[in-house]
């Protein structure tokens, strides 16, 4: 008896894009996906209310690329020829479905299917996941805290954004989304890898109106030393041209305006007192300062202002006292006039007020103890800023 071969073709009825996520009891995002397929010979006829044999695996980077999760499945079609499965719960052959990087993309699907609910794979076909399933690429991000916090890609890494006041405007600037009043977006900034900084509010013991994190921090601290609390380093005076990111690169040519035309931290000699020459004292002062770096309705608290906050403290005048009160201040350390590096990062904390003091400006510092520093304006500091 001779054994006929019959080609078959399988056609995807559902578009990836609009892969169903199946609900689970667990708080945390399914680690399995819903696919349907319609199950047709070379003559178009349905393969109706039999066994298939089916081997699916997830392909990243091309229709080629390297199966990072394999599985295979026995469902059976229905009187319409329709098979429903859900990927991720089938017999594992390679890979975990629930350690797959959904943003490391592109990833594709290929299903090879047996007709007669065996192994003998005769069919193929591959499509990629125009869209990956939201829940499961949320799981690949960073972990929410609050209400309203969405994630993004920063080209690095996955960011919280957190919400914003009320009636602002969600707004590309500069790349990446950043909460602005009217859509309009702060004019001459250059943010780092992090964004504009989220706005929420905290009330100190003193009454004022803070925000919870330093300028660049994508979070509030969680403890002294952490590190996505510490944010940007600012030299006295600057604007948020770029030159405050941790990794910007250094120039020793000191600036003759307000406003130099370069992100670059400028390093001053040790011993000099500013990355401006002749030096400017009034740059941030005020909401209105020339320079103000802080959101709109925000500008950067005086000595007076800053030097308050201590007498709250518990510990008292440490920086077990810093982090413990409302403004939870880390130790983000600082960066050398004389040559940009970094310096005592999770060990110190230095922070920026508007208060000048001959040619230099004034601040607070802590680790063991709290105390008000008088330093030049070419370092990198911390800044705070004070809702006005």
């Amino acid at each position: 008896m001779k054994t006929k071969m019959y080609k078959f073709r399988i056609a995807i009825i559902l578009a990836l894009a609009h892969l169903l996520i199946i609900s689970s009891v667990s708080a945390q995002a399914p680690q399995k996906m819903s696919y349907q397929a319609v199950i047709r010979n070379a003559s178009n006829a349905l393969i109706t209310s039999a066994p298939v044999g089916m081997r699916i695996s997830i392909l990243q980077g091309s229709s080629i690329g390297t199966a990072v999760y394999v599985e295979t499945q026995t469902p059976s079609t229905n009187a319409n020829g329709l098979v429903s499965l859900e990927i991720g719960t089938g017999s594992i052959v390679s890979g975990t479905f629930a350690n797959i990087n959904w943003a490391t993309g592109p990833y594709f699907i290929k299903t090879e299917t047996d007709p007669t609910g065996g192994t003998s794979y005769t069919i193929s076909g591959t499509n990629e996941l125009m869209s990956v399933p939201y829940a499961l690429f949320s799981a690949s991000g960073a972990n929410g805290t609050i209400v309203g916090q969405m994630n993004y890609w920063n080209g690095t890494s996955w960011i919280l954004l957190n919400p914003g006041a009320q009636a602002q405007i969600l707004t590309i600037c500069g790349g990446l989304p950043v909460w602005t009043t009217g859509g309009v977006c702060p004019t001459g900034s250059v943010f780092c890898a992090s964004g504009a900084t989220a706005i929420v509010d905290v009330t100190s013991p003193t009454g004022r109106i803070w925000m919870d994190r330093n300028l660049g921090a994508t979070q509030a601290a969680t403890s002294s030393t952490d590190e996505n609390s510490y944010g940007d380093l600012y030299q006295w005076g600057r604007r948020t041209d770029g030159h405050q990111c941790r990794t910007s690169p250094t120039t020793t040519t000191l600036s003759a305006i307000d406003q130099p035309a370069h992100g670059d931290f400028i390093a001053n000699n040790p011993g000099g007192f500013d990355w401006r020459s002749p030096q400017n004292d009034n740059l941030w002062q005020g909401v209105n300062g020339v320079n103000n770096p802080c959101p709109i309705g925000y500008r950067l608290p005086t000595e007076t202002e800053l030097d308050a906050e201590t007498g709250s403290w518990n510990p008292p005048s440490t920086a077990a006292g810093a982090f413990a009160s409302p403004l939870k201040l880390p130790l983000p350390g600082s960066r050398l006039t004389g040559s940009g590096s970094l310096s005592l990062a999770g060990t110190h904390g230095f922070y920026w007020t508007s208060t000048v003091s001959g040619g230099n400006s004034r601040g607070l510092g802590f680790n063991d103890f709290a105390y008000i520093f008088s330093e030049s304006r070419a370092y990198g500091f911390s800044v705070r800023c004070l809702k006005d």
